[in-house]
């Protein structure tokens, strides 16, 4: 049994092209019912605009204009008047509602899939008109093609020169950045007539003002040291500095590359992305008690006790869990390293939560796609969606008060990174 549609694709697009760029809808919206209009005056007349037939009955005098009113503005209708009696077209002015909706469907799902006879075939039925030729049909679509073309190509230039100037604008305005974290997105990617995995690189980080901003974003092959030593050497060069701590999950390649390019930072390795490594090598059986105590640790008003509870952690599972102890102990430094500065601000450090839901807002945008045709589409449209968030988070209020941030600069870390000698950054 095939499975219902729960997500109307081009329901979607058409909001999303609605919100985006009304004035694009406007312009694609009226060219088709103009369009239909036109076609249907000649089915009227028997003949073409300014075509001699023998079949002809009547002829094109000029139009009248009346405005048409949308949920995405007013649109200037053309009806075309006749020499000989009149002509109305009641199927979009008497029943618009209707009308508009399958109108804006059609536009939305020619963005989406293309131009197509049998699509505006099917719309015009929809709509019932009964009077057209399908070579008037086909010459609609070739039209409407090309204006959808020409449209969505000039979005999509303007949109990239936006997200161009947001991805590579200068950090230092607005830095240090005390606090960063960094992800890794999947999405797939038609390239060569084959259907791709591609990462797509995230880092986000707190500014000298408290408030979160997206860093950077950066399209790459895979999760490689090479991948993650590029994009943090262009945030280093745009003027990342004043970086203390960096949370991540323990990708072997980013966390080279974080220590590559960012000499005395400290390294915090996702509690989140831990537990799920831990599980893994942990008996089923032994896991919910090993998860509780593990989740203990986390529940101490300091450091001191903290540390503690870890070693109690350590004590219990050393006895029974060898191998499970053993993976603990490695990860303790990392793994606590949130530690190291002021308890009001653990529980947006000690893990990549924040950046999660960051990244499911992303997927609710991408999982409409599916495939990308190409890495620039990816860029475009991810690009657009980090930078509208990077707005709201700096029209928002503080993500940390500014005497915390203080504090957190004063920390015995902050004192390891200034005393350490400058490194040349990698390429």
């Amino acid at each position: 049994m095939t499975a219902p549609h729960i997500i109307d694709p081009a329901g979607l697009l058409g909001q999303a092209l609605s919100d985006a760029s009304p004035d694009l809808m406007r312009h694609l919206l009226s060219t088709v019912i103009n369009s239909l209009l036109s076609a249907e005056a000649d089915a009227v007349c028997g003949a073409e605009y300014g075509m001699t037939s023998p079949e002809r009955v009547n002829s094109r005098n000029g139009y009248r204009h009346r405005e048409l009113d949308t949920r995405i503005g007013t649109i200037d209708v053309a009806i075309p008047k006749l020499r000989s009696g009149s002509y109305f077209p009641e199927w979009l002015l008497e029943r618009r509602k209707r009308a508009e909706a399958a109108l804006v469907s059609v536009v939305a799902t020619c963005c989406l899939l293309g131009v197509s006879t049998r699509r505006m075939d099917k719309l015009v039925q929809s709509l019932g008109i009964t009077s057209l030729s399908k070579s008037q049909v086909s010459r609609m679509a070739a039209d409407l093609d090309e204006q959808v073309h020409a449209q969505v190509s000039r979005m999509a230039a303007d949109l990239d020169e936006q997200v161009h100037a947001f991805r590579t604008r200068p950090l230092h305005e607005s830095g240090p950045f005390t606090f960063v974290a960094a992800d890794a997105l999947t999405m797939k990617v038609r390239e060569q007539g084959r259907v791709v995995n591609a990462v797509v690189l995230v880092a986000t980080g707190v500014n000298a003002d408290g408030h979160r901003e997206v860093l950077g974003v950066k399209v790459a092959t895979s999760e490689t040291k090479q991948a993650w030593n590029a994009f943090f050497a262009d945030l280093v060069a745009r003027g990342l500095t004043g970086v203390l701590l960096v949370t991540s999950d323990a990708h072997a390649g980013l966390v080279d590359a974080i220590a590559a390019n960012l000499p005395g930072a400290c390294w915090q390795r996702c509690r989140t992305h831990f537990a799920a490594n831990l599980m893994g090598i942990c008996p089923k059986s032994a896991w919910p008690a090993v998860k509780t105590m593990l989740h203990s640790v986390y529940d101490q008003p300091d450091p001191d006790s903290v540390h503690a509870q870890f070693g109690k952690l350590l004590d219990s599972t050393g006895r029974s869990l060898p191998t499970v102890a053993a993976y603990l102990d490695d990860a303790r430094a990392d793994l606590l390293a949130f530690t190291g500065f002021p308890q009001q601000i653990w529980r947006q450090i000690w893990s990549n939560n924040p950046n999660e839901r960051l990244n499911k807002e992303i997927r609710r945008r991408t999982d409409v796609v599916g495939i990308f045709p190409d890495r620039d589409a990816v860029i475009r449209l991810v690009g657009a969606v980090l930078a509208e968030q990077h707005d709201e988070w700096t029209e928002g209020r503080r993500y940390f008060a500014l005497d915390v941030l203080e504090r957190a600069r004063k920390t015995p870390a902050a004192a390891a990174t200034t005393d350490q000698p400058e490194l040349e950054t990698a390429a």
